[in-house]
This record gives structure tokens, C-alpha cells and sequence, in this order.
């Protein structure tokens, strides 16, 4: 315990087996390796990987040039009346910044999707005072080069001179930080490259975005090094050590789910980036940790004491809690970080790889390339919304949208989960994150809910590598406006339905998926809502 960061085991049932776990870790010297990066801690097949991965433990250190630089750029914009930020980037690249700038109370126009209304929305700000920064470790994201050939063109229209408002952060020798000096865009940061995207938060991914939203990122480095001292030592009061010995030790049991609940922590946002930090890090070789982000104490998944999960408060404990955690945004990010890499070790998984996130990317390829000459067919249509199951599990008279969810949720195992994909525009249609606690408490089973695309770089690996006991439910919707992508052959309507039709072919062939085609959104939602309350579901 420590008044930087603090992890308090409210309950557990397996003290022993923790104690002995932490005992183990401990004595392996587990965190000074990690912080020493030391590369052998998961072992031979993962060696390669984990040596080039592990640079985030001295980045509160390594980071501190960049403050200086971001400070001076965003003067310099000030100075020319740039002062809207807008940040292209998916996973770590827009998770991290989103969180930052939220609990700084600073604003950042987030683009992490290729619904073509909320591009439409970030285009529809003031582009003579926009700045966009464009964050990809590669620039081969297709998400990513979308947004920022639809930017470069429409500040261009608007007659901004487009490279004087292009900032880039990539990695060194990347292809994306060539082609930006050739266009000669504002600034290339370079962010460090033996750090992977997830573990990003204090590298220029992190920080410059939020650096020129206004955010401290210096007193985040600050908090960062506080917390490196604990998080570094191997003690069995170290609070990764810890967690991670609890998470193990629950995931031995049976507990594989981590409800996630923020209980008045300060910190906005904190779920989704531990979401995507845990999920990608440990779902693979069908085991791991399912994050669960939930809207706060109070709702089903996080008052109910199941036993298969571990509920966390972020923030004091509460009666509900199995752990609760306290600390400053900076020591969180570190904490996680650490916390993660050794439950990596625990559960006997690289922490570093994410093997399966590859496999959607290339079926939406597949299909962008080579799109169906005719459309598949619904199997039925009820008023707005067409009903698209994958395989032979729902049965065969099934006629309205009500019982195709009923058929979804009963084929889940007694300890298996739903997952809800939206592929639409999380602005406008935010209220359709509701489906998540309804659809939790008329199923009884844990319930996680992602926007599509920018959960494919999350949960996504997950789905598609951890424990396999999960159902999908994908909702997709008709778009009123698009937008074209330049010098690509393909609009962004064309691009998100591709993404979601893609994913549903791989996650089909291991588990149950039903995608819910929206004609109109609104009415829609409307008609979901009705069909989950419906008696009996």
C-alpha cells in the first residue's frame, strides 16, 4: 500500500492460493526483471517478442523530452489560431488521449471509426482553426489513412494549406514517417518503438495528442515515476503483484471475467483503456481475462457476486467490490501496465503478441477487394431491422427479431458471456450502449458492449483467441450521408459494413453471431429495446 497507488483486496476466496502466487513472484524477482526488461520472463517463444516490447517501464523518464516539444507546437498553433485538436488514431493510439484529455476536463475530437456521420461531425468543426493529428505505428491502418486522406482533402477544399495542419506520431523507419516528410507535414513525432500501442499511454501516442489539447502531460510523467518506484520492486506490498496474484489465482477458480466499475476515481474514461489493455494482452491460446466496463455500481455485472468474475472498483471500495483501486491517472496507467505483463506470466501467455486481431483485418480486405456481386439476403425482416444468423443454431421458425435474441442468449454456455458490437456512430447513437446493462439483466450472463471498429483492436483479440464461451450480437445500421475516401475505391459506408462483415465471418467460425441490419437507427433501437424486455427473455 502507498499513498501514490494503492490496491485494496476487499474480498477473496482463495487468500492462499494468492499468498502463494505473490510469494512466488516475489522470489522469481518478477517486477525488477520487468522493469530491468528483462525478456526470458515468458518464456522461449515469446523471448523475440517481449525484448522489443518493453521499453514502457522507464517511459515517465524517457518520454520528458517530448513535453518540451509538444509545448513549443502547440504555442506555435496557438499563435496561428489552431486550437481545435483532432486525433485519428485506433487502440492505445486513441484510448490513452481520449482518457487523459477527459479527466483533464480539455477538449479532443476523438476519431477512431468509419461511421461516415461522426467523421462527417469532427468535419464539420471549424477547419481553419483544426489541427489533426495522425497517429499510426506503420500508417498501414485502414481506419487511420482514411481519416487523414478525408482531412488533407477537405482542408484543401476549405483552402487551408493541409500539411502546415497534418501532425504525425509513428514509429522510426516506419513507412507512414517517410511519405510524411515527403508531403511535408507539420511535425513527425516519433514515439518509441519497443513499445506496443496498448502499452503506449506516456509514449508521444499518449502524450503529444493530449499535449496540444491541453493537457499536463508532464505531471502525468510525474505521477508515472512516483509509481515506477513501487511498481518496480519486488515486495509483496508491490500493488501489480498483487493484482496480478489475484487475477491468477480467481482465473485458476474458474473467474475469468473483471468487471470494471468506476467508483468516483476522477478519472473519465479509465475502463476503456484497461479494457483493451487486459483483453488484447491476455485473450489467446483460449485463455485469459474478459474485461468487462460497466457504467458504475449499481448494475447488474457489478453488484452481483458471480462466480466467475472479479468486480473492481476504480476508485474507494464499495460492498460490491472484490478489488478496489486508487491512484493518480499517470500511477494507473503504469500500474496496469505492470499488473498486466506479470498476470501474462501467471496464466503462462505472451502479454505482448496479439496473434488473432490480424485475422478480421484480413477477411474485411478480402472483402473490400473482392465484394459480393449480390447482396445476401436477410433471413427475415421485421420493420426496420433485418435479421442475418450466422451458421445452423437459431432454429428454423424463428420469425421475429424478439426470439432471435432469445435463441442467441440461450445458446451461450452457464458461464459464457454476450458481447454487443455496434458498427455505428457512438455520437448519435450513443444511446444504444443501454443494450448492454438490459440485455445483462434479462440474460444473466456478463455482457460486454464495443463500438466497431475501434473494439477490433480492443476486446476484439479476445473474442476471437481467449476462453471460447462468448455469443455476438452485431448491429449494424444504414447510413443517411457517406463520405468517399480519396484515391481509394471504396466510401466509408463500404469500409465499416466490411469491417463488421468480416469479423462476423471469423468470430462465426468458432462461436454463434447474429448481426442486426438497422434500416432506420432510431426506430431501430426502438424495436431492440422492445424485443429484449419482451416477457420471457
Amino acid at each position: 500500500m502507498t499513498d501514490v497507488i494503492s490496491v485494496e483486496i476487499v474480498r477473496t476466496p482463495n487468500q492462499d492460493q494468492v499468498d502463494t502466487i505473490v510469494g512466488e513472484l516475489v522470489a522469481d524477482g518478477v517486477a525488477g526483471r520487468i522493469a530491468a526488461h528483462d525478456a526470458t520472463l515468458w518464456g522461449p517463444e515469446a523471448e523475440s517478442e517481449s525484448a522489443i516490447r518493453l521499453s514502457w517501464t522507464s517511459l515517465h523518464e524517457t518520454s520528458r523530452p517530448l513535453v518540451d516539444e509538444v509545448l513549443a507546437l502547440r504555442a506555435e498553433l496557438h499563435a496561428e489560431g489552431v486550437d481545435r485538436v483532432v486525433l485519428a488514431g485506433m487502440g492505445g493510439s486513441s484510448l490513452a488521449p481520449e482518457v487523459i484529455t477527459g479527466t483533464a476536463g480539455v477538449p479532443l475530437v476523438v476519431l477512431d471509426t468509419t461511421d461516415p456521420a461522426q467523421v462527417a461531425d469532427a468535419l464539420a468543426g471549424d477547419l481553419q482553426r483544426t489541427v489533426i493529428v495522425v497517429s499510426s505505428k506503420s500508417g498501414g491502418t485502414v481506419e487511420t489513412d482514411s481519416h487523414r486522406r478525408i482531412f488533407a482533402k477537405a482542408f484543401a477544399d476549405a483552402g487551408v494549406d493541409a500539411a502546415s495542419r497534418i501532425v504525425v506520431v509513428t514509429d522510426p523507419g516506419s513507412p507512414f514517417e517517410s511519405l510524411s516528410r515527403e508531403l511535408g507535414y507539420r511535425k513527425v513525432f516519433l514515439a518509441d518503438p519497443n513499445v506496443g500501442g496498448r502499452y503506449s499511454a506516456l509514449t508521444a501516442f499518449g502524450l503529444v495528442p493530449s499535449g496540444l489539447a491541453g493537457a499536463d502531460v508532464g505531471a502525468l510523467l510525474d505521477q508515472a515515476g512516483e509509481a515506477a518506484k513501487v511498481l518496480s520492486a519486488d515486495s509483496p506490498d508491490n500493488p501489480a503483484i498483487q493484482l496480478a496474484a489475484t487475477f491468477g489465482a480467481a482465473h485458476a477458480h474458474g473467474a475469468e471475467k473483471v468487471v470494471f466499475a468506476d467508483t468516483g476515481s476522477g478519472i473519465k474514461g479509465f475502463a476503456d483503456w484497461v479494457e483493451q489493455l487486459i483483453a488484447e494482452s491476455t485473450g489467446k491460446n483460449g485463455t485469459g481475462l474478459l474485461p468487462v466496463a460497466v457504467d458504475g455500481p449499481g448494475v447488474p455485472g457489478f453488484v452481483d457476486a458471480r462466480s466467475d468474475t472479479t468486480t473492481v472498483a476504480i476508485g474507494p471500495a464499495t460492498g460490491s467490490s472484490s478489488v478496489a483501486v486508487e491512484g493518480s491517472l499517470g500511477a494507473q496507467f503504469l500500474l496496469w501496465e505492470y499488473a498486466t505483463a506479470i498476470v501474462g506470466r501467471v496464466l503462462g501467455i505472451n502479454p505482448f503478441d496479439q496473434p488473432d486481431v490480424e485475422a478480421a483485418k484480413k477477411a474485411a480486405r478480402a472483402l473490400l477487394d473482392a465484394p459480393a456481386s449480390e447482396p445476401v439476403a436477410p433471413l427475415f425482416v421485421e420493420g426496420p431491422v433485418e435479421v442475418y444468423p450466422s451458421g445452423d443454431w437459431l432454429p428454423k421458425n424463428t420469425k421475429t427479431v424478439a426470439d432471435a435474441l432469445k435463441a442467441l442468449f440461450a445458446v451461450a454456455p452457464e458461464h459464457g458471456y454476450i458481447s454487443v458490437q455496434a458498427y455505428l456512430d457512438r455520437l448519435d447513437d450513443a444511446s444504444f450502449a443501454l443494450l448492454r446493462p438490459e440485455i445483462g439483466r434479462r440474460s444473466h450472463l456478463q455482457t460486454t458492449f464495443g463500438w466497431g471498429p475501434r473494439f477490433l483492436h480492443s476486446t476484439g483479440q479476445y473474442h476471437k483467441g481467449g476462453h471460447q464461451n462468448g455469443v455476438f450480437l452485431q448491429i449494424t445500421g444504414a447510413s443517411e450521408t457517406d463520405l468517399e475516401v480519396p484515391d481509394r475505391p471504396y466510401t466509408l459506408s463500404v469500409l465499416q459494413l466490411a469491417q463488421a462483415l468480416g469479423d462476423g465471418q471469423v468470430l462465426a467460425s468458432r462461436r454463434p453471431v447474429l448481426r442486426l441490419h438497422l434500416t432506420d437507427r432510431v426506430a431501430g433501437l426502438a424495436q431492440l429495446v422492445e424485443a429484449i424486455q419482451e416477457d420471457g427473455s
